[in-house]
């Protein structure tokens, strides 16, 4: 009896992940693994790729979890540099294009695993494809980035955008001594935020040397005679630049999907079952940043780029594929970020978010420290909350500050998937001694603030 095939598309997280767990739970003489990556780099971080152009981490090595050679010790066919360009899901098949020799092959499978990630969102603007101009979502690209730094014929940088990856790389650029701005299309930075939020994101990187200029749309790239970025132009003028980074954010990779019929859902993203399978499909799964996932509090689906869902992800897939069981409920939208020694975290819904989905909320906002006001090295933070209007739902949290401020969102991460009530919070049994903590939490100052606000908002 000839061993089941499973074909996977994609080498990162996600894929990867899926494949090694199917092989340990699977025997290479039960079932063969063949995966398919386009680019040269397996399992690696692209969360640390600003960290790497900074310098506070080696790179690309140090990036990378496992190798090529390490999957293939594993007894997996993986084949990089080779595009998968074509699903046939009547076939059973892919369509498997080798970059290196222009070659163009089919595969079947018994069973496949779509691990496509996502892209950056590239604006088609006049320049923007110049010399200069980066996106940052790959190893390749980093280093792509790393060698245009080196050959910039100024110390002037450009980021357009101010989400996560537009902070992290505005750090970057700063520490590499460069005179950065940071141009947003936003009210304010991190529209993860409420804009109340941003605004103290704001205040802190002008406080660090980093222009950043709100509702700034951009509208071309200038070049030079050599045709290399000089130039960002906006409706309301012209920022030199001697390199360019896009930190716009991503948009899942599904161009295949999408050919081959598959579901997505209202972002782009394809959409799952709780086993991660494709609805409607019994042989396929897909996971990581190309598929949409149900946020717990909204109750809707929502596209989140993260590493640590991809890695679950992969594992629950190749649980299933490989013969066991596992399920991936939702999320609560838990993410952290940090522009040089600014702390910031989000979980669960902004306001806009709670008015989308038609919830009636109170909010309640505080301001604290990391440790024991008496303590050395106490340093200030601000907590906002949401909660539901009557009930006291955490709906919630948003955190910015220093030292100490941002893991605190793992509480309120835990109380969201939880379902707990802000008078619930308050009995919460958090550490506390005057290094770590007040006697009062931060998140427990904002909880108990929060109780008071659902109270007058019902009486």
């Amino acid at each position: 009896m000839a061993a089941e095939r499973l074909v996977v598309v994609g080498g990162d997280a996600a894929g990867m992940s899926a494949a090694s767990q199917a092989r340990r739970l699977k025997g290479p003489d039960a079932m063969s693994i063949i995966a398919f990556e386009r680019g040269d780099f397996t399992s690696y971080s692209a969360c640390g790729i600003p960290y790497w152009v900074s310098g506070d981490v080696e790179g690309p090595d140090a990036l990378v979890a496992r190798t090529p050679e390490e999957h293939r010790a594993r007894s997996i066919d993986l084949r990089t540099r080779t595009e998968v360009t074509e699903i046939d899901v009547a076939g059973h098949r892919v369509r498997a294009l080798d970059r290196d020799s222009g070659e163009t092959y089919w595969t079947g499978y018994d069973k496949l695993v779509i691990a496509t990630g996502a892209r950056p969102v590239r604006p088609d603007l006049p320049g923007i494809d110049a010399p200069g101009v980066h996106g940052v979502q790959t190893l390749g690209d980093g280093q792509a980035l790393l060698e245009s730094l080196e050959r910039a014929p100024g110390r002037r940088a450009v980021v357009v955008g101010a989400g996560y990856i537009g902070v992290e790389m505005a750090e970057a650029m700063l520490k590499r001594g460069f005179e950065v701005t940071v141009l947003n299309r936003g009210a304010q930075p991190m529209a993860t935020l409420d804009p109340d939020m941003g605004q103290l994101v704001h205040e802190a990187m002008d406080g660090l040397g980093i222009t950043t200029v709100n509702g700034a749309e951009v509208t071309r790239i200038d070049t030079g005679d050599d045709g290399r970025v000089t130039g960002v132009v906006t409706e309301e003028g012209t920022y030199p630049a001697d390199v360019v980074v896009l930190g716009i954010g991503v948009e899942p990779e599904t161009g295949l999907a999408r050919e081959a019929g598959l579901p997505l859902g209202p972002h782009g993203g394809l959409l799952t079952d709780l086993s991660m399978r494709v609805v409607g499909q019994d042989g396929i799964w897909a996971g990581g940043d190309c598929v949409e996932v149900l946020d717990l509090v909204a109750g809707r689906t929502r596209h989140i780029a993260l590493g640590t869902h991809a890695n679950k992800h992969g594992q629950i897939i190749g649980s299933n594929v490989g013969g066991g069981y596992g399920t991936f409920p939702g999320v609560v939208g838990t993410a952290v970020s940090k522009v040089c020694d600014l702390e910031i975290a989000r979980t669960g819904l902004r306001e806009k978010d709670a008015r989308a989905v038609g919830l009636r909320y109170v909010t309640a906002t505080i301001e604290s420290t990391g440790r024991a006001g008496y303590y050395p090295g106490a340093k200030p933070m601000t907590v906002k909350m949401l909660a539901e209007f009557r009930t006291g739902r955490l709906l919630g949290v948003q955190i910015v500050g220093r030292e100490g401020a941002a893991k605190r969102v793992d509480v309120a991460a835990v109380a969201l998937t939880a379902g707990m009530t802000v008078e619930a919070m308050t009995a919460l049994d958090l550490g506390y001694a005057p290094p770590f903590s007040p006697v009062w939490d931060p998140v427990l100052v904002a909880a108990r603030k929060a109780v008071s606000a659902v109270r007058a908002a019902g009486s």
